[in-house]
């Protein structure tokens, strides 16, 4: 039945497309307020290529990792909302997270099941965006991570591995929710815990990476960026409070280094658990994002 679960989620989250709002037919509107004519490049080339210049699920800062696995597999659903002024956005996302070789490895599959969005003129002229009335829905892209063990209990901090793939499932170019191409990152992230979670533990952590997506620039195919994190876990008895900033720096400074805080807290139940969160975007993204998940643990240890 687990199993189950998890592949309708799989293909929930990656394989289905769906059916969303597409660009009008008529676009002389576009053309004649941007200047655009016969001859000239295609529309999308026109798009600035940056978390800057689209949605706030196009290129989001990938989330902190802290240096170790945890042994539960779970299954996670979260409803988000993205405050904006002139780009509200809500969206219902998916996580899945499952250990195995005796917690050493761990791989991660996630993405945006439904996005609605209505952004103003404002934004859609800055974006390039060929939706007239700024409205719609959209499918997101779907991530797939492997994580491994490098260092854990031992003197030297916990040390894990990431490796991070984007794939371009999502849709709504014209509309500049999507960059509809590839992405990936990796880093490494370090902790180390001092105290128990019986009487109250702090667990600092830190992680330092690479990023890299596809542009549509002739000259620059891709945009590098210095990826990073760092933040401190609180941790007592089955509570977590997480605070941490993080963000990535891309080259070509094109509104390409968002940088980011980001709130948690987390309450564990038996086989469940429930999380709040909340992301302040001060650069580059600049959104303030409410994220409440349930949680479905799939073994009781963790």
């Amino acid at each position: 039945m687990k199993f189950r679960f998890i592949v309708i989620l799989i293909v929930w989250l990656g394989a289905f497309r769906g059916t969303a709002q597409t660009a009008e037919g008529d676009v002389s509107w576009w053309n004649i307020l941007h200047g655009w004519e016969v001859g000239d490049p295609g529309w999308r080339n026109w798009m600035i290529i940056s978390p800057g210049y689209f949605g706030p699920n196009a290129l989001p800062v990938p989330h902190v990792q802290k240096g170790e696995l945890f042994k539960s597999a779970e299954i996670e659903l979260t409803a988000s909302n993205h405050f904006h002024k002139g780009d509200p956005t809500q969206d219902i996302s998916g996580y899945i997270y499952i250990p195995f070789a005796k917690n050493t490895v761990a791989i991660e599959m996630y993405g945006v099941a439904f996005e609605r969005f209505a952004f103003s003129e404002e934004i859609r002229n800055e974006r390039y965006s060929r939706i007239k009335d700024g409205k719609g829905t959209a499918i997101g892209d779907f991530y797939f991570s492997t994580l491994v063990q490098i260092i854990k209990g031992r003197k030297f901090p916990n040390t894990l591995f990431r490796f991070g793939t984007k794939t371009a499932s999502g849709n709504m170019l014209e509309g500049a929710r999507y960059i509809d191409s590839p992405a990936y990152f990796l880093d490494l992230s370090f902790s180390k815990k001092f105290g128990n979670s019986e009487t109250g533990a702090l667990k600092p952590f830190a992680m330092i990476g690479f990023y890299s997506w596809q542009t549509n620039d002739e000259l620059n195919l891709q945009n590098d960026a210095l990826l990073y994190g760092i933040g401190t876990d609180f941790i007592k008895n089955n509570w977590l409070i997480s605070a941490s900033c993080s963000g990535y720096s891309g080259y070509k400074n094109e509104r390409d280094r968002p940088v980011q805080l980001n709130f948690d807290l987390r309450k564990d139940f038996h086989k469940k658990a429930l999380r709040f969160q909340y992301q302040h975007g001060l650069q580059h993204w600049e959104y303030k994002t409410i994220r409440v998940s349930y949680i479905w643990k799939l073994n009781q240890d963790k």
